[in-house]
């Protein structure tokens, strides 16, 4: 009687790519042949390489970071940890025997460690599915590793191409319910944790226990910049009191400080992008601009999501995060690397002022968050088209391929705004500038989403150049224009 052993070994080969890599780890216990096949010393990264390529996910060898830097660069940044080395790296499972190997095969298959990554990525699609077996300590990993999925991705030429990133869909299909989103949450409504029983198959106390897991705080700036990064999801749009939460955080004025330049910054002085306060931005945005979109869509609760969507919701989504790099261009020599030269369209929300204040100054902390409840609160969204030109660069050292850049903007034909772009500590792409009539009134910092030059835009807050006590403050948002329009 024929066994699968019998079979060609390129045809088990090819069965196995077909298959789960959970169901391939399953196969490589069952016999010696198939652990040599699968783990063995000369043919593991060559098997891991092509059953990763067999997975529905990007060719990482066509990735690039969220700063435009090939993936498999040496030189980009630490932050990005799917950045690897040209050395490569072995697994235990790999011993460094290459006496017989083609040295051209050997620089391709170690430039990338297929075996590690792509164990690290169903690790994280795992416990995704079920928090129960993350053990301790391990969602920082997690959470990197999704990150790494989310922000190092296939550019794309133009700003009117459309998504073809693999990664996105397989991120969107994981994360877009939200379920993850509140792992760091204390309190739930029966809502919630009925979602959860439904979800997880599991009884409700053992539902409530997962849902108490607490993440260090490196740990929920990571979920926070995840979140961001994916967009809205069904959670934060049926979820009131999550909006709420958000508004709470975007208006209160002692999150505005010297020390965070007045923007999404820790308030520490580091000048570091804080993803929670960027996910608050976010969620308040994207929700008065899907208000904007669907005011015909009648009640929330009937609102069907497709997880399967490439775009869902409001512009705040994976789907246009692709870094957008024209053929031919190398963004090391690129003078606007940014992409900042071009027609933008800018807008900004604000709080009804006599709401604002009382809000502010009109109850001691914790503040009251009451005046967000409902859907009468006096919030208002206004918008210009601005024409942004390149004045000149300045070298940025610890960045050289990176530089500053300073433009100007031009709205109604006079030139009334001026900013630079630049790279923060943590290596985000930071957007400042200022605007007024005679004289600067007007304020913006601002964080890129995705990756350089993508459409989802600038996000960040405006306020006033005097911050003064009573002076207003706001999500604001930046999208390049695809078209010139008179």
């Amino acid at each position: 009687m024929a066994h699968i052993t019998d079979f060609p070994l390129e045809l088990i080969e090819h069965i196995l790519y077909t298959l789960d890599p959970l169901d391939v780890s399953r196969i490589a216990q069952s016999s010696r042949l198939f652990r040599e096949l699968i783990y063995g010393t000369r043919s593991c990264q060559r098997f891991w390489r092509d059953l990763y390529l067999a997975q529905p996910l990007d060719d990482p060898r066509k990735t690039v970071t969220y700063l435009g830097y090939p993936r498999s660069r040496t030189e980009t940044s630490s932050n990005n940890r799917m950045t690897t080395t040209t050395a490569g790296i072995l697994t235990a499972d790999c011993p460094a025997d290459t006496s017989d190997v083609n040295l051209h095969s050997m620089v391709e298959t170690s430039d990338i460690d297929w075996q590690g990554e792509l164990q690290r990525i169903i690790r994280a699609r795992t416990v995704v599915r079920n928090p129960r077996i993350c053990r301790e300590g391990e969602w920082g990993e997690v959470l990197r590793t999704l990150l790494d999925v989310t922000t190092t991705l296939p550019p794309v030429p133009f700003q009117e191409s459309d998504c073809t990133s693999m990664n996105v869909v397989w991120i969107l299909r994981l994360l877009r319910d939200g379920a993850l989103f509140d792992i760091d949450e204390e309190v739930h409504g029966k809502d919630s944790q009925d979602e959860d029983e439904g979800r997880y198959g599991v009884e409700r106390d053992t539902a409530s226990h997962l849902r108490l897991t607490r993440l260090t705080p490196e740990e929920a700036q990571l979920l926070a910049r995840l979140h961001t990064w994916v967009g809205l999801t069904r959670r934060d749009v049926t979820h009131p009191q999550k909006r709420i939460t958000s508004r709470a955080f975007v208006y209160d004025l002692r999150n505005y400080r010297d020390t965070n330049s007045f923007g999404p910054f820790m308030l520490d002085g580091s000048m570091r992008v804080d993803w929670r306060h960027m996910q608050a931005l976010a969620h308040v945005y994207g929700m008065i601009w899907m208000e904007m979109e669907r005011e015909d869509m009648g009640d929330y609760d009937d609102f069907e999501v497709d997880r399967g969507a490439q775009q869902w919701g409001s512009t705040f989504t994976l789907s246009f995060c692709q870094s957008v790099i024209p053929p031919g261009m190398n963004l090391d020599r690129e003078r606007d690397w940014a992409g900042v030269e071009g027609l933008w369209y800018l807008g900004y929300c604000f709080l009804d002022h006599r709401e604002f204040l009382i809000y502010n100054y009109s109850s001691p902390p914790p503040l009251d968050t009451s005046i967000f409840e409902g859907d009468d609160v006096p919030e208002t969204h206004s918008s210009v088209i601005v024409y942004f030109r390149v004045i000149d660069v300045e070298p940025d050292p610890i960045h050289p391929t990176r530089p500053k850049i300073n433009f100007a903007g031009e709205l109604d034909g006079n030139f009334s705004l001026v900013g630079s772009v630049q790279l923060t500590p943590d290596e985000q792409v930071w957007w400042h500038f200022k605007s007024g009539n005679d004289q600067p009134v007007w304020s913006c910092e601002g964080i890129s989403l995705g990756g350089v030059g993508s459409q989802a835009g600038i996000l960040g807050v405006w306020s006033t150049v005097f911050h003064d006590i009573e002076d207003p403050v706001g999500p604001m948002w930046l999208r390049r224009q695809k078209f010139i329009v008179d």
